[in-house]
């Protein structure tokens, strides 16, 4: 396991790998083993992200947990840059009710690189499980210009 530790405008986000995949992505974490050419390419696209020329993350993730959690990242990461969605919405799509949707949103282990920020309550904004919570989603909504941004 490697990781390296990219400074945004959003915090100091640790980036883990595991196996030839990005496993975790932390506010305030540390990075512990080399530096690989896997996280130097996520590093490239955080910071691209960051100062508003990248919309999409092509990189490999691995998401493990259980079927649920994967299909809930599955459906977040189809979620276009500057677009949101409801957590009643991800779950019409996956079986599973909107309380889990949002439950697996906060268990996401890649924010940001898998995007729960873009999904929103049925009546607007919701909590947000990273660094400085709500503020912090709002912060990533603005900053892709969210043509669903409700506060």
């Amino acid at each position: 396991m490697a990781a390296i530790v990219v400074p945004t405008r959003f915090g100091k986000i640790a980036l883990t790998e595991e196996g030839g995949a990005l496993v975790r992505a932390e506010w305030d974490g540390v990075a512990e083993g080399r530096a690989t050419a896997l996280l130097e390419e996520a590093g490239w696209q955080l910071r691209a992200y960051d100062g508003g020329v990248l919309e999409a993350f092509d990189l490999p993730m691995a998401v493990g947990g259980s079927t649920a959690l994967q299909a809930v990242c599955a459906a977040m990461r189809a979620i276009p840059y500057g677009y949101t969605r409801t957590y009643g919405e991800i779950a019409g799509e996956t079986g599973l009710s909107a309380q889990a949707v949002g439950q697996l949103c906060g268990a996401n282990p890649l924010p940001i690189l898998i995007p729960c920020h873009r999904v929103m309550g049925a009546r607007g904004l919701t909590g947000y499980s990273g660094k400085g919570g709500v503020e912090t989603k709002v912060a990533l909504l603005r900053h892709e210009g969210a043509a669903g941004l409700l506060i």
